[in-house]
């Protein structure tokens, strides 16, 4: 069902936790599921310089998160918001069709984070 790459980062997720004086954070959950994604970003310079998150949920979304905090370090915001569901999916290398849903809670998450950061700085 579910392929290496996604199980490694269920088993072994990557960048778990929170960061203490985070620049943006987010929590999202899912509609359909009780899945449950907090995200925080660190950023300097202009560029995304950590991401960490804390999920709780199915395989798939423990993946799509870990996997969606391995990309964006070093990424402007703007770069960021390029990340989307699609995306997590082919970094993955695929999600089973009922699971897609996990990969685009995850790109929420990252859009509100970058939405509550920049309404802070407005």
């Amino acid at each position: 069902m579910y392929n290496e790459t996604v199980i490694e980062h269920f088993n072994k997720p990557q960048n778990t936790g929170y960061i203490r004086d985070c620049d943006a954070e987010a929590r999202v959950s899912g509609s359909s599921c009780d899945d449950m994604i907090f995200l925080y970003l660190s950023l300097a310079d202009a560029y995304i310089r950590e991401a960490k998150a804390k999920t709780f949920g199915c395989a798939a979304a423990i993946a799509s998160a870990s996997m969606l905090t391995t990309m964006l370090p070093g990424k402007t915001l703007e770069e960021a918001k390029e990340i989307c569901r699609e995306k997590i999916v082919e970094s993955l290398g695929g999600l089973p069709e009922a699971k897609l849903d996990c990969a685009a809670l995850a790109a929420e998450a990252l859009m509100q984070a970058i939405r509550n950061y920049e309404e802070k700085q407005n």
